[in-house]
């Protein structure tokens, strides 16, 4: 069974950094892309970065670019998002999804609308904070 568990969200003041693990168990992340979405209050959601797992290519949100990082841990069948220079707008719920193949690319992945979310599986979210 696929399984998908964010960690390591909290209250961050903007400007700190944050690191969220997402934990895969049930497959192996060479088979599989990954991806970190965000969903603040009111707004849709949105990918954030994404990593695919035969060759690590990746694909960012312009509007992370050269602030987070995606990675992936694959003796630990883990991925992470480094998260620095935050920002109060990176505030919203971070999940991870995780992809068998309906999708050709990460940048694809990254930025599927919500009529194909059932073609992925998702994890159930940690909140992000970023505030003084």
């Amino acid at each position: 069974q696929v399984q998908l568990v964010e960690s390591g969200g909290g209250l961050v003041q903007p400007g700190g950094s944050l690191r969220l693990s997402c934990a895969a168990s049930g497959f192996t992340l060479d088979y599989y892309a990954i991806g970190w979405f965000r969903q603040a209050p009111g707004k849709e959601r949105e990918g954030v970065s994404c990593i695919r797992g035969s060759d690590g290519s990746t694909y960012d949100a312009d509007s992370v670019k050269g602030r987070f990082t995606i990675s992936r841990d694959n003796a630990k069948n883990t991925v992470y998002l480094q998260m620095n220079s935050l920002k109060p707008e990176d505030t919203a719920v971070y999940y991870c999804a995780a992809d068998e193949g309906w999708f050709e690319t990460v940048q694809a992945m990254c930025v599927m609308t919500p009529i194909v979310y059932e073609n992925v599986y998702w994890g159930q979210g940690t909140q992000v904070t970023v505030s003084s």
